[in-house]
């Protein structure tokens, strides 16, 4: 009822400041303002469809949709916000500790020596302190006493003080550095959770365009084997003519009915694999599993443009330079290991000697003028504090840990050095080779084609066997399904390359990728 602010207030003045805090770092960093919230949207998609009534009508869901709502609903991409918004609100109370604290405080008290109350007293007192980067602090008050004696109806005394209070370490914990350890910390930890938090949105986005891309391959094996199965009903049609005629035996007739019930029992296993994918990307998605939704199927012939041509004179070596140099995760780790040496340092100062400057002033005014302070009454003390380190063990072992962090540290840059590296020449590997087999999948869909139209051609002039034509066409199936897969395994891996150059953005467009910073060969003269 008495406070200053309300709640609502304080959140928003929370939110303003971690907002700044946010939008400083990112543009620092990324070059541009994050447009962070920590808060789900009230009219997030998924609160829509459980407060709406459910339709008939698919929900359409491009690629660029799919990646804005998994963004807005998931719970563990809101997860990731609140940690990154946590890490803000930390930095936030380390500069409120080292900025001009006020304080205000104030009792009233009636005191009785008998059945009556004999006296009142009331005490206020305002103080004002600050913590300052050389390890000086200084606390001020300034304070007012009210007393009143009850029994013989005197009116109210009042007395004022007036207080200062300086500290200054002069030998352990004077340093600037040691001082300034927790807010250092801070500002270098809200800078790691910025990277990770944006490591984690191009991680996170490449995975749902798996997810996305897995359930389109689906799709295509499920057309695929429609139109297989199609086919094999006017194989079996025409067998059965064929056999009625006399042109053709029983046991060929039968080979085309048993392929058209593996079919039947093929598409059957796809549908069913289709639905269980439909509900962990709807999961994924952070929307009801019952959502009826259709994905864009026009994204898998967009995929098709893909040529290579990004793939064509890349520069190997300056491929993997450029990844140690901008693998967000990798610097982080770096800077991490400048924390590890940075803390031995601070715990080889909390093993020095203490030696501490400490002065008090205080002053009284006369009873009944509370602004009126008299020289007589004022006191001063200075004096010096010294703490000899004769039992160190607990910062002993401090010590001996941060040097056992260190050498941890070293390791982890190591590793993910190791680690980038490998990953790196992979990558590239892998979108090389996945390019070049989709390549050679396409030829594989073209003979398998030429191959069915000859088998059935043939068959129809008696020249070859049921055998022949069910074989062509089981060619024909698989050659499809593995060209999608091929199409859509180089696609993944062209996505994760770039994504571990982080040259790959995330925005209200979809996936951009920086293919004008790809390092490239010189050109050669000839």
């Amino acid at each position: 009822m008495v406070a200053c602010t309300s709640p609502e207030e304080h959140r928003t003045y929370a939110d303003e400041e971690v907002y700044s805090l946010l939008d400083e770092r990112r543009a620092t960093l990324f070059d541009r303002p994050s447009g962070f919230t920590a808060d789900r949207a009230a009219d997030a998609l998924r609160f829509q469809l459980l407060n709406n009534e459910p339709t008939s009508e698919p929900l359409p869901l491009n690629l660029t949709t799919c990646l804005e709502v998994a963004a807005e609903n998931n719970r563990d991409y809101q997860t990731r916000r609140e940690q990154l918004f946590r890490s803000a609100l930390d930095l936030t109370l380390e500069r409120w500790r080292f900025g001009w604290r006020p304080s205000f405080s104030a009792s009233g008290t009636v005191s009785s020596s008998g059945d009556d109350p004999s006296s009142a007293q009331i005490d206020g007192d305002f103080g004002l302190s600050k913590q300052f980067g050389n390890g000086a602090q200084i606390i001020g008050s300034i304070g007012t006493d009210l007393f009143r004696a009850l029994a013989n109806g005197d009116g109210w005394d009042a007395i004022g003080s007036l207080g200062l209070t300086a500290t200054m370490p002069l030998l352990g914990g004077s340093a600037r550095a040691v001082i300034l350890e927790p807010l250092t910390q801070a500002e270098r930890n809200l800078v790691y959770e910025v990277r990770t938090y944006e490591r984690y949105r191009r991680t996170f986005a490449v995975d749902v365009v798996s997810r996305y891309y897995a359930i389109l391959r689906t799709l295509d094996s499920i057309t695929n084997q429609e139109a297989n199965l199609e086919s094999l009903k006017l194989l079996v049609d025409r067998n059965e003519a064929f056999a009625a005629a006399g042109r053709m035996n029983d046991i060929e007739v039968d080979q085309a009915r048993q392929d058209l019930l593996v079919s039947e029992a093929a598409l059957v296993n796809l549908l069913e694999s289709y639905g269980g994918q439909m509900d962990q990307f709807m999961l994924l998605l952070g929307l009801p599993t019952e959502t009826y939704a259709e994905l864009d199927r026009s994204e898998l012939e967009a995929l098709k443009l893909l040529d290579g041509a990004d793939l064509v004179g890349i520069d190997p070596e300056a491929l993997v330079e450029l990844s140690l140099e901008r693998r967000l995760d990798l610097v982080t780790v770096r800077d991490r290991l400048i924390d590890a040496e940075r803390r031995v340092t601070v715990a080889e100062d909390a093993l020095r000697a203490g030696l501490d400057l400490e002065a008090t002033a205080e002053a009284t005014s006369q009873e009944g003028k509370p602004l009126s302070f008299r020289s007589d009454s004022n006191s001063w003390s200075m004096g010096l504090g010294f703490d000899l380190p004769i039992d160190r063990l607990p910062e002993r072992n401090i010590y001996r840990l941060s040097l056992l962090d260190l050498d941890s540290a070293i390791r982890t840059e190591e590793e993910l050095t190791d680690t980038v590296l490998a990953d790196m020449r992979n990558n590239l590997r892998q979108t090389r080779s996945t390019s070049e087999s989709y390549q050679l999948q396409l030829i594989s869909v073209e003979l398998a084609e030429r191959r069915v139209r000859s088998s059935e051609m043939k068959q129809e002039l008696g020249r070859t066997d049921t055998r022949t034509v069910l074989e062509s066409r089981r060619s024909l199936l698989s050659a499809q399904n593995s060209a999608t897969s091929a199409l859509i395994d180089y696609a993944l891996a062209r996505l994760h390359l770039y994504r571990d150059l982080e040259l790959l953005d995330v925005d209200r467009n979809g996936i951009q990728l920086d293919e004008a910073s790809i390092p490239r060969l010189p050109e050669t003269v000839e």
